[in-house]
């Protein structure tokens, strides 16, 4: 209800309507409201369905909104009567051509043309009346009705008159209904605000709305021609239309309302689905960028803190120079000002010089000159060494530059990021999104689940985490199935669960870093096995022979030794030595439904079959082995059914996938010889599925990796049915594990775990 207030509220004073007008633009306005506009317009308008002498045809009378509207100045209304508009005293009819009066619709912001007669052409809206009736009593709008003729202060209205169309206090009711007087028969009515006429009435003829014209409808006349009375009917402006009673039409109307509203009611669940979309898509954006802002802000604060610390090193740097060239230069300052202080010693040497006695004057010019030598910084070693000359090459130790600290006018300004050259880090600042995954197809595989494994190309960036998404392709269904996604898998491979059978799902990977998420990966289609998986182990506690089968621990693998026996068996086949079969069987023995399950046999085998049988003829097997010249077992017919010996129409009591020396021999229904053209043999594929119909008696033969059938026949199920394996000769394989059970081993790779 809250939601539909909306369409009872009237454009232009923004209260609920009260008598509203219907407008050729399909839209609504208030009765007094659209007087209103009219007058600020340049129109003059009375109402023509209110009588002379009533209360009501006062426009100051009728509402306290009109009563406060300024009235035209004269000079203005004479410009107006001038113009052409309305009619009075003097003027003669079609004297000049009738102007049509311009609505401009405060809704649509259109000027409709409501013709000659203005708004007295108008249909008064009596369903919208009556829906905001409805509605202000459903939200309990008890607002009060104020007497339309008391001066202000206004009194609460307790009457109200619906000949006079206005509800009164009680002291106006009796003075606008005097004793004596035709008004004092009107019948008093409780006060409203709308005063309805009881159906549609023809605003140019008063008389109530019978008929339809379909012909209006179709050339899009305004409404005031669509709905007619019966004098319209007449009138030369309907002659040769086909107008129907307003019944039918109004059966027709509703029919089609109805069924618009029902489908968008119907489609009310998609929006509100489709604005949840949207708005959780609003929440993301506003984290996005949150986080951006955040991790802008902290990368500044990174450079910031960068720069500082560079510059606190350079300043460093430069001091230490400073004050290492400063203390050469000191030094060198100290030695001239000791030549200066030795200027005794010049006089004394002048004194030596006067000596004659030559060998007084060796023995103390000697020791002199050596002093003399040490003060000027000359080469005593060297006989033409003069003091003079060399006080004239005395330069300083350093330059004043200090060369080994880089300067920005220097161009050897080190880059930031310690070390990095400087488009390094511009990269920093915009660092990449990972590249597409990789699916590694040869890890990769389907069973209980779907295990997925990926890598990232050689030199891509990153990722913190990856999204792996799937969906069941469905070649029946109309559109396509919406993506299901795992989201934040840390390591490079995920478990998909909760499969249909016998279906076949795409898959694609895409990883995350700071810059946000890369492409996809290269969707792979992966096909799921045909039946549930059927989970057992190798039965290791009575049947088979311990001396040339060995199971291992968890029960999952078993290899056929054959050692001395065969060897002697094998010298010995040309004097019809029977050379025995090795059977294994599974610990669990199927009673209904369809189960499926896979092993990986040794290409290197020398021959091993892997099916199904009855559990008491594999029973009697483990008492009484057969052998390979047994008339049960034809070494030729690839697979060993066990029907010579019963009827044609009974079903084997097992069925055998023959492979060795990695091929598997396929058979066509009959009986093979080593002549018979048709059979054939495949390469062994990496695992060999095997799916039991217990209801229907028949085992298959797949291809667990691209799920291929190989091979379709019936077996006995009238019991208990068991997964057996056969070894003639060296041979080994092993059961599928599940994906379920897979061992995950965590390899560190920088600081996250990856799961292998």
């Amino acid at each position: 209800m809250k939601n539909m207030e909306r369409e009872l509220v009237c454009p232009v004073c923004k209260e609920m309507y009260k008598q509203p007008l219907a407008l050729p633009c399909t839209h609504n306005v208030c009765h007094v409201c659209a007087s209103e506009v009219l007058l600020q317009n340049g129109h003059l308008y009375c109402d023509p369905t209110s009588e002379p002498t009533s209360p009501a045809a006062t426009p100051s009378t009728r509402s306290p909104r009109l009563g406060r509207r300024a009235v035209p100045k004269p000079d203005r209304l004479d410009r107006l009567l001038k113009s052409g508009f309305g009619t009075y005293p003097g003027r003669k009819r079609g004297a000049v051509h009738p102007q049509t009066v311009s609505f401009p619709c405060p809704a649509c912001q259109r000027d409709v043309d409501l013709g000659e007669r203005g708004l007295g052409s108008l249909f008064r809206n009596l369903t919208l009346e009556r829906v905001v009736e409805r509605y202000r009593q459903t939200i309990n709008i008890s607002a009060a009705i104020m007497c339309q003729f008391c001066k202000p202060p206004q009194l609460e209205a307790t009457k109200g008159c619906t000949e006079c169309k206005s509800s009164f206090c009680n002291e106006c009711f009796k003075l606008y209904h005097p004793w004596g007087t035709q008004k004092a028969q009107h019948e008093p009515t409780p006060p409203t605000l709308t005063f309805r006429p009881k159906g549609l009435m023809c605003p140019e003829h008063k008389e109530e709305v019978t008929h339809y014209c379909k012909t209006c409808q179709r050339l899009g006349c305004q409404l005031c021609r669509r709905l007619v009375c019966q004098l319209c009917r007449v009138r030369r402006t309907h002659t040769s239309h086909k107008i129907t009673p307003v019944l039918s039409a109004y059966q027709a109307l509703r029919e089609k309302l109805t069924k618009s509203l029902a489908y968008i009611l119907s489609s009310q669940d998609t929006v509100q689905t489709q604005i949840a979309e949207l708005e959780e898509t609003v929440k993301h954006t506003e984290v996005n960028g949150s986080q951006a802002k955040e991790e802008v802000s902290q990368l500044i604060q990174g450079l910031c803190a960068m720069l500082e610390e560079k510059r606190a090193t350079l300043l460093q740097a430069i001091e230490e120079c400073q004050q290492e060239r400063l203390a050469s230069l000191h030094g060198q300052i100290r030695e001239h000002q000791a030549m200066l202080e030795n200027s005794g010693m010049v006089g004394y040497a002048q004194e030596v010089l006067k000596e004659t006695d030559h060998p007084c004057f060796v023995q103390a010019a000697k020791q002199l000159h050596n002093r003399l030598s040490l003060s000027s910084g000359a080469d005593t070693r060297s006989p033409q060494s003069d003091p003079s000359r060399t006080l004239l090459v005395v330069r300083p130790s350093v330059r004043p530059e200090c060369r080994n600290i880089p300067s920005p006018a220097s161009g050897r300004l080190p880059a930031l990021g310690g070390g990095g050259m400087l488009p390094d880090a511009g990269r920093r600042l915009s660092p990449a999104a990972p590249e597409a995954p990789v699916i590694d197809t040869q890890r990769t595989y389907t069973y209980d689940q779907i295990f997925l494994c990926w890598r990232l190309p050689q030199h891509s960036p990153p990722a913190w985490h990856y999204t792996v998404e799937f969906r069941k392709t469905d070649a029946k269904a109309k559109g396509l199935k919406l993506w299901q996604r795992r989201e934040e898998v840390r390591g490079t491979c995920a478990l998909v669960e909760y499969l249909d059978t016998d279906s076949v799902y795409v898959l694609r990977v895409k990883g995350y870093n700071k810059a946000g998420f890369g492409d996809y990966s290269e969707d792979i289609y992966l096909h799921t096995p045909p039946a549930p998986v059927l989970n057992f182990f190798l039965d290791n506690r009575w049947g088979f022979n311990r001396d040339r089968l060995a199971i291992s621990k968890d029960q999952r693998a078993v290899r056929s030794v054959p050692g001395i026996p065969m060897l002697f068996a094998a010298e010995r086949l040309m004097t019809s030595c029977h050379l025995s079969i090795d059977l294994v069987i599974g610990d669990v023995a199927i009673t209904q439904g369809k189960s499926y399950w896979a092993c990986c046999v040794d290409p290197s085998s020398y021959l091993v079959k892997v099916g199904v049988g009855l559990e008491s003829k594999l029973q009697e097997w483990f008492q009484v082995p057969q052998d390979v010249v047994s008339p049960r077992y034809d070494p030729d017919s690839g697979h060993d059914s066990g029907a010579e010996d019963a009827t044609v129409e009974a079903p084997p009591p097992y069925a055998f996938l023959t492979i060795g020396m990695g091929k598997i021999l396929l058979s066509h229904g009959s009986a093979l010889t080593s002549r018979d053209p048709n059979g054939c043999t495949v390469p062994l594929p990496p695992r060999i599925g095997i799916c039991l119909d217990y209801e229907q008696g028949k085992v298959s033969f797949y291809d667990a990796v691209s799920f291929r059938e190989l091979w379709e026949c019936g077996v006995d199920c009238s019991g208990p049915v068991c997964p057996a394996f056969c070894f003639i000769g060296g041979g080994a394989l092993h059961l599928q594990e599940l994906v379920a059970n897979k061992q995950e081993r965590k390899v560190t790779i920088g600081n996250f775990a990856k799961l292998d």
